[in-house]
């Protein structure tokens, strides 16, 4: 194994390591890393391309997943005009350890949302839009029919474009699934997100057989589509656990896999727990694609949009 890329901290000394659940107080006892690889640089956001792009968001009154999870490709992607759509609020019902959405209560859904979300798709003339959402699981399909709406209007509004929705599990309720896959999106992407032993720390809220049966079903229900997971790397987890967690996901019949470095967002997030060096991204790349996945984009800053457009069709 390549040697571990050692963590830096502001204040000199061992840090005993928090035993939280998610996000909390606890985590503070270990101070934000500001020390990263250089291989973790990224250009801050800025440019016309930029401008446009968060002025059309504003006007519109839309939410980015670039912004509100503080994406590290966000300058790259809003500079090529392209973006992720988060819908159904900028609130979640869940409190997971690495995501840097707020939680909390959420408010009324904007039923003219999805309408807003078609006429930017069409006024940026993307050709591959890409949807996500907070987790509203006080509402009784999960949300999943704002989802339905939301692609029924990129197909109205701007025909030519590809859809990709990246899902919550909707509590594994199978009818709020079957929902979102009626309305036929090019890729259906749900992400496992981390090891199964990590679970009740990282994702306290979701449960890693139901993550495995959202993708099963995607494929048993829509051979035909673009099936995608992502996992993150540095909460903790093994190597072998990682190879596992990939092998679990390819045997749903997922076509794409991402996997990228977990990067902190706030001291009240999960500490990291190593940073992944790029030769090791790229053997887990190489091993994934040994395990039956179509399309495995693996790297540093990868995240689950990045060259989104790239993966549609891969199962053709």
């Amino acid at each position: 194994m390549a040697e571990l890329a050692p963590i830096r901290f502001e204040i000199p000394g061992e840090v005993e390591r928090p035993r939280s659940r998610g996000r909390g107080q606890a985590n503070t006892v270990v101070p934000i890393d500001r020390a990263r690889p250089e291989w973790l640089k990224v250009r801050l956001p800025m440019g016309p391309e930029y401008e446009n792009l968060r002025k059309l968001m504003r006007a519109k009154s839309l939410h980015t997943v670039c912004e509100e999870a503080h994406c590290p490709n966000m300058a790259e992607c809003w500079g090529a005009g392209t973006a992720t759509f988060m819908i159904l609020g900028d609130t979640c019902t869940r409190s997971c350890g690495f995501c840097a959405v707020k939680t909390g209560r959420p408010g009324v859904v904007d039923l003219d949302e999805p309408a807003r979300v078609g006429a930017a798709v069409a006024q940026m003339t993307l050709g591959h839009a890409v949807v996500t959402s907070v987790n509203r699981d006080e509402l009784p399909d999960g949300g999943a029919s704002l989802f339905a709406a939301t692609i029924r209007e990129i197909r109205r509004q701007s025909p030519g474009t590809t859809v990709e929705v990246l899902i919550p599990d909707f509590t594994g309720d199978p009818e709020a699934l079957d929902t979102v896959l009626a309305e036929r999106p090019e890729i259906l992407n749900h992400n496992v997100e981390t090891v199964e032993r990590l679970y009740q720390r990282v994702r306290p809220q979701a449960r890693y057989p139901r993550s495995l049966e959202v993708l099963r079903r995607t494929k048993e229900r829509a051979p035909d589509l673009v099936c995608k997971s992502g996992i993150m790397v540095g909460l903790g987890e093994t190597r072998e656990e990682v190879r596992k967690t990939m092998r679990d996901i390819a045997s749903q019949g997922t076509d794409v896999l991402t996997v990228g470095q977990y990067l902190r967002p706030s001291p009240v997030h999960l500490p990291i727990e190593r940073y992944w060096t790029p030769v090791e991204f790229a053997e887990l790349r190489d091993e994934g694609m040994t395990m039956g996945f179509r399309h495995v984009e693996s790297g540093p800053l990868v995240r689950s949009s990045y060259h989104a457009e790239r993966h549609v069709g891969v199962n053709v």
